[in-house]
Parts: structure tokens; sequence; C-alpha cells
């Protein structure tokens, strides 16, 4: 590898603001508070939304469609009906 251009690898711990659920692994990315695990001293980065929150990994719907997309377009587009056969010159 080339030299001073790479970034630095620093061990972190992700926290989820809204469970709690600490994840343990490295990132380029650094904060002014510290934590140590296992010896190793850990940056920590509170993060809004992980896995462990996301509704699309737990499976709880927050948006619920009320309208389907069909009706949706044609309301906006009305029900004209379609051509069977092509137009002619």
């Amino acid at each position: 590898m080339k030299k001073n251009i790479h970034p630095k690898y620093n061990p972190v711990v992700f926290i989820d603001m809204t469970t709690g659920a600490r994840i343990v692994t490295s990132s380029t990315k650094t904060s002014d508070r510290k934590e140590v695990i296992d010896g190793v001293e850990h940056y920590l980065i509170t993060v809004g939304i992980t896995s462990d929150s996301h509704p699309f990994f737990t499976g709880q719907k927050q948006f619920v469609d009320t309208e389907g997309r069909i009706d949706k377009f044609q309301k906006r587009f009305g029900t004209q009906a379609r051509r069977s056969a092509k137009p002619k010159l």
C-alpha cells in the first residue's frame, strides 16, 4: 500500500439512540467520547437508527397506504379506455 494516502482505521462502538443497541466494529470515524471494551479503547458514536430499530428489519410498518397505486392513477388521469389496436394513419 502507498503511504500517507489511506485514512486511519479505528475501533468504534456505534450506539443506537432509540434502542441502546451497541455495534462494535472498526471505522474511520472518531469522536470525543471513548470507552474501553476488552482492554481496547473504542470511540463512541451515537446514531439515530440502526438495523435494530429500522422498520424494515423489525417488521413494523409506520406508513400505511390507504389508497392503492392504481386508484391514485385512475383518480389523477381518469379511467380512459386503452386502445386495442394500432391507430390508423
